[in-house]
């Protein structure tokens, strides 16, 4: 009996408010989907404007990332009195300018919650912030604020960047990379000096910046971007532009040696490089080629190698390590593991967050002046072993560069490793 009227209590409930009839959907407006929708197709979008200012913008990423790169703001491009200067400019982003205090310009970032974030280095320099979707252009004009100098602002970069070189030459890594430069391009030349140089003067400073930090051959790259055409125009009404363009700094790979003895260390660290390819997916490839043993490679522009570091009586061990890793023909079964390596890294970048997505997509444009995730994978799918074997040749051919820095008292000079690649 009991259960009787339990089940006709329950019709008369169901009856009456219609659940065979209603959705859950219909019943409760705006209830969020439990079944996820098809996943939406990336489109990408690059235009070069008038000013030289390149806008290469996505659709599919959930929050924006707006980078503004100056592909000519990094050290190599500091005369030779302008020592300094690059890393100074960097903290200069989001100061005073264009009839704007530092204080309204931050508050106005952090008013719409976005996060911003300068970077510079030997090549290029890059000012952007990260934000959700709807506020990208409503602060994108921040980063074309045209910088006015104002003594406080320069004094403090000039503190923040004499900070940054102190705590850089502290670091052996850091120390390394400074001279493997200085061995491949010289170390009185721009390419060879440290991008971590203080005492930069106001006036270097303020020379340096306004000639390199112009739109003209500037890339402005924005993912979750819906609609392209509105933000060109956004971007040609908000963006002033700038009269001539910044001249690609020139750097010729000579090949030579850098020691830095610090016996206190108790340990030695070695990089062997040469010159690398023009082509960034060749170059990346190759790095992966050199990926055996103990050897670490490396590859920035120009330059591809390894390095090592171990106790100091082992270090002639660990040179000869270096040269064999760099000193061998890459087999086609290599070169085809190395492919696979190189095009998923790249691949990963484009779905690492929207900051990855839009440093890949700068330098791809910067690369080939173009950008989508297709010619991304088609780029390394046709690189063929004979393109490899030939490039490693041609790499083995140029001059090899020695760093050394620590307890280098057993590491061979540049002279003796240098004859074992003919």
């Amino acid at each position: 009996m009991l259960s009787r009227q339990v089940a006709t209590a329950g019709a008369r409930i169901g009856a009456a408010r219609g659940f065979s009839v209603l959705t859950a959907t219909e019943e409760f407006p705006g209830l969020p989907s439990t079944s996820p929708g098809e996943k939406k197709g990336s489109v990408t979008s690059v235009t070069t404007l008038p000013s030289g200012l390149t806008v290469v913008t996505e659709n599919a990423s959930l929050t924006s990332t707006v980078s503004l790169t100056f592909p000519n703001a990094g050290s190599s491009s500091e005369a030779s009195s302008e020592a300094g200067a690059a890393i100074a400019s960097r903290y200069l982003s989001f100061k005073s300018g264009s009839g704007l205090s530092s204080a309204l310009i931050v508050r106005n970032i952090e008013d719409v919650g976005a996060t911003p974030f300068s970077s510079a280095g030997r090549r290029g320099a890059t000012v952007g912030f990260t934000s959700a979707k709807e506020n990208a252009a409503f602060i994108a004009p921040l980063l074309a604020t045209q910088c006015s100098f104002e003594k406080w602002d320069v004094k403090e970069a000039q503190q923040f960047a004499a900070a940054e070189a102190a705590e850089a030459t502290s670091n052996a890594q850091v120390s390394v990379s400074d001279q493997i430069y200085a061995a491949a391009f010289g170390a009185q030349s721009a390419m060879g000096r440290s991008y971590y140089t203080a005492g930069a003067s106001r006036a270097a400073i303020i020379s340096f910046y306004e000639r390199n930090y112009i739109l003209n051959g500037a890339v402005l790259a924005a993912t979750g971007i819906d609609d392209h055409e509105a933000f060109l125009r956004m971007v040609e009404e908000e963006f002033p532009s700038t009269a001539g363009a910044a001249e690609p700094s020139q750097a010729a790979y000579l090949g030579g040696e850098a020691r830095v003895s610090a016996p206190s260390t108790g340990y030695a660290h070695v990089a062997l490089a040469f010159e690398g390819p023009t082509s960034a997916p060749l170059m990346n490839v190759m790095k992966h080629c050199l990926n055996n043993g103990s050897a670490m490679p490396f590859a920035a522009s120009g330059i591809i190698g390894v390095y090592g570091g171990s106790e100091p009586s082992g270090a002639s061990s660990t040179v000869d390590a270096l040269s064999t890793a760099v000193g061998s023909a890459p087999s086609a079964d290599i070169v085809a593991e190395a492919k696979a390596a190189a095009k998923t890294e790249a691949l990963t970048a484009l779905d690492s967050g929207s900051k990855s997505l839009a440093d890949a997509m700068t330098a791809s444009v910067l690369d080939s002046c173009g950008f989508s995730a297709k010619a991304l994978a088609e780029s390394y799918d046709s690189i063929t072993a004979d393109e490899v074997a030939k490039a490693h040749a041609a790499m083995l051919k140029s001059k090899v560069s020695l760093a050394a820095v620590g307890d280098i008292s057993d590491v061979p000079y540049q002279a003796t490793i240098a004859s074992r690649f003919g």
